[in-house]
């Protein structure tokens, strides 16, 4: 796999635009890196080069959510088990996919959230058996969050549900769903790294855009900080819409390719 050295000195200045983009608007909903920086950026390049180019600078954002979140302590002692369950999805997701990988996992995961979304607009997405049993819930939505990023390359989906589903503030929803994106990202850096997909060298290269996302992600927490909830859950549902959009146009680029 080439690195940003091979490329043109315009794709170079659209990849670190992408990656701050990208940062910003992960800085300002508490999610997003992947979903828009991985599509644009394999648009200019190829897929396998965009995935090690967003990864560790997709972590750095994740930390930067994390840690300027309010209330991460709560979130921790309350969800600390939700990291755990994402991983044994995440780990299930990738055998998965090394199993079956032309199942259309993306569009399944678009149906899912369509499916979801028409629930939220008759006024029946919070259902009062997932808060009285919000554990055994959060087992199920955690475990598929991980599965999805393992197969489709976005965990948020299924958190999003879960996490809307049991009531649970705006604000303390970005750090229960970063702690998962957090151990999604983290294991698949050490898969993608153990694999010699991307050498030291292409780690590396994506340290200074790293810099970038962060900086960006700092500048949209500035604007999270002022979002009310019933505001912050329509920018929800619209970046689930967003995400389905994506998904689905994943889906249609690699049938029209074949």
């Amino acid at each position: 796999m080439t690195g940003l050295e091979s490329l043109s000195p315009w794709v170079v200045v659209y990849v670190a635009v992408v990656i701050a983009v990208a940062g910003w608007v992960q800085g300002a909903l508490g999610l997003g890196f992947p979903m828009i920086a991985t599509p644009l950026i394999a648009a200019a390049t190829n897929m396998q080069f965009a995935v090690v180019m967003v990864l560790i600078p997709c972590i750095a954002t994740v930390l930067v959510s994390i840690l300027r979140s309010p209330g991460f302590g709560k979130i921790l002692r309350r969800f600390w088990w939700m990291p755990f369950v994402s991983l044994a999805g995440a780990a299930a997701g990738a055998r998965l996919f090394v199993l079956y990988p032309g199942f259309p996992y993306a569009l399944l995961l678009a149906g899912v959230i369509l499916f979801y979304l028409n629930l939220e607009r008759l006024g029946l997405a919070q259902w009062p058996i997932m808060r009285r049993h919000d554990k055994a819930f959060g087992v199920t939505f955690g475990f598929l969050g991980g599965l999805s990023e393992s197969t489709a390359n976005i965990a948020a989906p299924p958190l999003i549900i879960y996490y809307l589903g049991i009531g649970l503030q705006p604000l303390l929803l970005v750090p229960a769903m970063n702690i998962s994106f957090f151990v999604g990202k983290a294991t698949q850096f050490a898969t993608l790294a153990a694999s010699g997909i991307g050498t030291p060298a292409h780690w590396l290269v994506t340290l200074p855009l790293a810099i970038i996302a962060t900086v960006a992600s700092l500048f949209g927490t500035r604007v999270r900080s002022r979002i009310d909830g019933p505001t912050y859950r329509i920018w929800m549902r619209r970046m689930l819409m967003a995400m389905a959009g994506v998904l689905l146009a994943q889906v249609a680029y690699r049938y029209a390719a074949a």
